[in-house]
């Protein structure tokens, strides 16, 4: 059995499908209830992260645990020793985190990984950078008025694929080799907001316009819905990125034995969304 937390989520989703593909037994944890059908070989289990003993009944049989711990636990002081003890308490003997391209480079703060290696569970560390699926925020401008606004529209980070986030995970829950692993996930090159836009238009099949806003554009819309202190913090790696938030990682290939995804391919497999 696999465990997998925020199973409803950009990357647990398809992380559960992708164990489901490969004959694994899942149980895939969410705060709140599933709104799909229930899937065959999939048991569901409602728990908050914040109380960790809600977590327990979901790793009765559990040999790995896929650990997404959500910026709302994090910012509200959530106790991640107290999670792994319970894990480690359920018998569990793997752990995948889910950390981010920036405790790498010192942007993001390294607190749950060090909780992770300080655990004593075998463990792997994804850290993947700014997710393609990112820009499904852009989806209702696109749809109303077949334009994006955002700032930064020159410079390009190398985005990637939740999917192949989920795949990666996927090998190193069920797989030897990878406990001690440290993988930089990235797609294949550095893509703009200009370039991703374009990219919607194609996969639209009709140009899409692209509007360049301010930095205070940017932040004010943002502060709408965001911490202003992480809104700060984010405008300054989107606008300024380090070199190390700019590099390209061959890790994912490493492990699936293919390239990642570009966002041209994400686009074309969600033009949906923009429709």
């Amino acid at each position: 059995m696999i465990v997998v937390t925020g199973a409803t989520g950009n990357v647990g989703r398809p992380l559960v499908r992708a164990l489901l593909a490969a004959g694994e037994r899942v149980t895939a944890v969410s705060r709140h209830s599933p709104r799909e059908s229930p899937v065959a070989g999939v048991r569901h289990h409602q728990a908050d992260l914040a109380e960790p003993r809600t977590l327990k009944p979901a790793l009765d049989g559990a040999h790995s645990l896929f650990l997404l711990t959500s910026g709302d636990f994090l910012a509200q002081g959530g106790d991640l020793d107290a999670v792994l003890e319970v894990v480690r308490a359920g018998g569990v003997g793997r752990i995948v985190l889910l950390s981010s391209q920036g405790v790498g480079t010192g942007d993001h703060p390294s607190a749950p990984e060090d909780a992770v290696r300080r655990s004593g569970l075998e463990w792997t560390m994804l850290r993947p950078a700014g997710f393609h699926s990112n820009t499904l925020r852009w989806a209702g401008a696109v749809r109303a008025g077949r334009t994006v606004a955002a700032p930064f529209g020159d410079v390009a980070l190398p985005t990637v694929d939740p999917d192949d986030i989920a795949e990666v995970a996927a090998v190193a829950l069920r797989e030897p080799g990878h406990a001690g692993q440290v993988y930089e996930l990235t797609g294949p090159a550095p893509v703009s907001p200009r370039q991703q836009t374009a990219a919607i238009g194609e996969a639209l099949g009709e140009p899409v316009r692209f509007v360049e806003q301010s930095r205070a554009e940017a932040r004010a819309e943002m502060a709408r819905f965001m911490p202003e202190p992480i809104v700060d913090a984010t405008l300054d790696m989107l606008g300024d990125p380090s070199p190390g938030l700019r590099r390209v990682s061959h890790d994912a290939e490493r492990v699936l034995g293919r390239p990642p995804r570009t966002y041209a391919e994400w686009a074309a497999r969600n033009a949906p969304a923009f429709r």
